[in-house]
């Protein structure tokens, strides 16, 4: 049972037992363009009536995509999403190794050029591509305007920094390291139950919704299912509470009174 989407409804029928609601996001990264899998994206957003969070790569993007994101939220993925990495280091844009004002120009730059193209959909809200960013360069990033940073895994603390949050994702679908389609999905099932049960019994922060992760670029038809069928299986149950990334944020007591949005 464990790892069905009868044991995922067992899960949630303890929640709505406990009158609570279980909070959830949804994240996707890179976005620069539109493509017919944005399209279907957005469909699939649109006929589903969720919330969704696009994380957008600042360098090239185009600017038509202001006609496409309609009830999105739009956020910075990066700047290039190109690996500075050294020899030995994981994929990272803003690794440990990289010049600090080099990287600082960069994310003022990409910051800029995402408020003046968006300046009705853009949130001053960071994604490091591949989910990793120095502490050096994060400590940088208050100072840059920015609200917050979004990465996987649950999150350390809600505020690394004074006025400055972090939301997360948690469930990624796609095996990256085998073939880059879906995971089995009693895997996938598996660990939203682990991340509702931490949640449950206080194991992990109740106040960080647990963040669907896609990447709908590079989605196949495997992973299109497997994400059509969870959403619509969570939209559904009365104890899921689907919130946007400022709704998330709202939550951090924190947190102050963000400002109000376009």
């Amino acid at each position: 049972m464990f790892g069905s989407w009868d044991a995922l409804s067992a899960e949630l029928d303890i929640w709505s037992k406990g009158r609570k609601k279980a909070t959830f996001w949804w994240r996707d990264d890179d976005l620069n363009e539109p493509s017919l899998a944005l399209e279907r994206l957005l469909s699939l957003r649109q006929r589903l009536d969720l919330p969704l969070t696009l994380a957008t790569i600042p360098d090239n993007v185009d600017p038509v995509l202001s006609d496409y994101i309609d009830g999105c939220e739009l956020v910075q993925h990066g700047v290039t999403h190109v690996s500075h990495a050294e020899k030995g280091e994981k994929k990272s844009e803003f690794p440990a190794s990289r010049d600090l004002n080099e990287a600082k120009v960069q994310l003022l730059a990409g910051k800029a050029r995402l408020e003046e193209l968006f300046p009705n959909d853009f949130f001053a809200f960071f994604v490091p591509p591949w989910n990793r960013i120095s502490a050096e360069t994060l400590n940088l990033l208050p100072g840059l305007g920015f609200i917050g940073v979004s990465r996987f895994k649950s999150r350390q603390s809600a505020c690394p920094f004074p006025a400055f949050a972090e939301v997360n994702t948690h469930i990624d679908p796609v095996n990256w390291r085998l073939d880059r389609s879906a995971y089995p999905e009693h895997v996938i099932l598996s660990d939203i139950i682990q991340a509702l049960k931490n949640r449950r019994l206080g194991k992990a922060d109740i106040l960080e919704p647990i963040g669907i992760l896609t990447h709908h670029l590079m989605f196949d038809e495997p992973l299109w299912e497997i994400t059509y069928k969870l959403l619509t299986f969570l939209e559904n149950h009365e104890a899921v509470r689907f919130l946007t990334l400022r709704g998330a944020i709202s939550l951090i007591d924190e947190m102050p009174d963000l400002p109000e949005y376009n």
